[in-house]
């Protein structure tokens, strides 16, 4: 029996961990995560490539070698981890992951990065009131999304937990539940739009598809069931 590996990690660090299919990785999930390091202050982001949404068909979902492959091919920098570990515990919905990662590394401090139209429908995810209790969530701007989060099930919800802007440099150590809505830079870019135009997921013809890529902010899966996080981004989990 194969045991899971994990990226390194050490006590206390602070991780943050953005899911999705990444069908096909791009740009816009590299400046959600460039934003999530530098406005939390975290030691490092996973990208947590899934084996497939349970609330999605596999048609037309890329192999996961392959899209892990053009996930490390954009270089979105040294501290950015790409991972299978959910394909490597058989996991397909985030509250599974997060207990599994709570028990292996019960010292790191995790938080779960998503776009806001994820939150918007984060309700739909399983167990996602438990989900919000095992760690902070930051929920980043996407174009069209800001009020509709707020304005959610989940977003009205967590609002008595919700973080001010200004302390996003101490969110990743607080304790759940925690929401902070973080705002910068943004693009419509998604990898729905991608494969509609039938790009292939490299950074060059990423660079080339219509609308992007500006500046974006997010990108997996958030699942419904197994969560939506932004492919568009990720869908309930």
């Amino acid at each position: 029996m194969t045991v899971p590996r994990l990226p390194p990690l050490a006590r206390d660090m602070r991780i943050g961990l953005l899911g999705g299919s990444f069908n096909p990785p791009h740009e816009g999930h590299a400046l959600i995560t460039r934003l999530a390091l530098k406005r939390l202050e975290l030691d490092r982001v996973w990208w947590l490539a899934t084996p497939g949404n349970p609330l999605k068909s596999l048609r037309g979902l890329a192999a996961l070698n392959a899209r892990i492959g053009a996930a490390r091919r954009l270089d979105v920098g040294p501290r950015v981890v790409i991972s299978d570990i959910e394909a490597q515990i058989d996991s397909r919905f985030t509250y599974d992951t997060l207990l599994w990662l709570r028990r292996r590394a019960p010292g790191v401090h995790f938080v779960w990065v998503m776009g806001a139209d994820n939150l918007s429908q984060f309700h739909l995810w399983r167990h996602w009131r438990a989900i919000a209790g095992l760690v902070p969530i930051a929920a980043v701007d996407r174009p069209g999304s800001t009020l509709k989060a707020i304005s959610s099930v989940a977003g009205t919800a967590l609002a008595r937990w919700r973080v001010p802007e200004r302390d996003a440099a101490r969110f990743a150590t607080m304790r759940p539940p925690a929401l902070i809505f973080l705002h910068g830079p943004r693009s419509g870019l998604s990898s729905t739009a991608i494969r509609r135009v039938g790009a292939e997921p490299t950074a060059a013809v990423i660079a080339r598809t219509p609308g992007g890529p500006r500046d974006d902010a997010n990108g997996a899966t958030g699942r419904v069931g197994r969560e939506a996080n932004h492919d568009e981004n990720r869908s309930p989990r």
